[in-house]
């Protein structure tokens, strides 16, 4: 069984999101998918099968993180769409059917991928008590991120608080279902993002996220809305960092970004 390490959400190795990628004919019991995932023991692991023609969806697609399955993944989506078009298992816009509905990613000529994925619906919340001093510093405001994404959005006053967060870990595990995003306007665009971002996610066994796909989600209407423009680039200032371009488009968002693949080789235990 052929496996692969592929770094997302950017253009050079060592950098981004890693993810595992598997093609399989078919899913075989979960309790080998959860296994595979805690052993590659990246954020996420992808696990891809074909479906016949002529249906909605051209790839069956899950998401595994070291721990548990998970509702939407993009930065292993787009993993998975680097490794089908780079060997040919797949040509143009391809079609998975996941748990999130049907998301399709379609190759551009300069090699990055688009993900159309469901825009996240943002509800402002009150900020929970405790979440201040689990996170290390105080919220401009909190919103919701719905039950896909399953996350706390979280303004921070400023690009600087965002980067030097020594978040507790365990104290932020009662505040969402999945963990808190932080984020901040750019200090300064010209560096060539408008928002910054990071990602803790202790309840999915990952305490700290690299580039994180589906937060862009949410990400990507708040900060439009806020900035007044149709489409933007966030910056995930994760000690790896990654950019996604954004476009946010109703209820749907586009999701852009590059990805190279680091490693290749035989899984033996199948």
């Amino acid at each position: 069984m052929r496996i692969r390490i592929v770094d997302a959400f950017t253009d050079r190795p060592f950098a981004g999101n890693p993810a595992g990628v598997l093609l399989l004919d078919a899913f075989p019991d979960d309790r080998l998918l959860q296994q595979v995932a805690l052993e590659v023991n990246h954020a996420e692991t992808a696990f891809a099968h074909p479906l016949p023609e002529g249906g909605a969806a051209d790839w069956a697609l899950r998401w595994f993180t070291p721990a548990t399955e998970v509702n939407l993944c993009g930065h292993a989506t787009l993993a998975t769409a680097h490794v089908l078009h780079t060997t040919g298992a797949h040509q143009g816009p391809v079609r998975f059917a996941t748990r999130s509905g049907v998301l399709v990613a379609t190759p551009g000529a300069d090699g990055s991928v688009t993900l159309d994925f469901p825009t996240a619906p943002l509800t402002p919340a009150a900020v929970p008590a405790g979440l201040a001093e689990a996170l290390g510093a105080e919220p401009r405001a909190v919103l919701d991120t719905g039950p896909n994404v399953g996350d706390l959005l979280v303004e921070l006053a400023d690009e600087t608080t965002v980067r030097e967060l020594t978040p507790d870990h365990k104290a932020l595990a009662a505040h969402s279902e999945r963990g808190v995003i932080a984020t901040a306007r750019a200090e300064d665009p010209a560096r060539g993002y408008d928002f910054v971002s990071r990602c803790f996610f202790p309840n999915v066994g990952i305490d700290e996220d690299p580039v994180t796909g589906s937060a862009h989600t949410a990400l990507a209407p708040y900060w439009c809305e806020r900035l007044g423009r149709p489409a933007l680039t966030g910056l995930q200032a994760s000690p790896r960092s990654g950019l996604v371009r954004v476009e946010p488009r109703g209820d749907r968002t586009l999701l852009s970004g590059r990805a190279v693949t680091v490693i290749e080789g035989d899984l033996l235990a199948w």
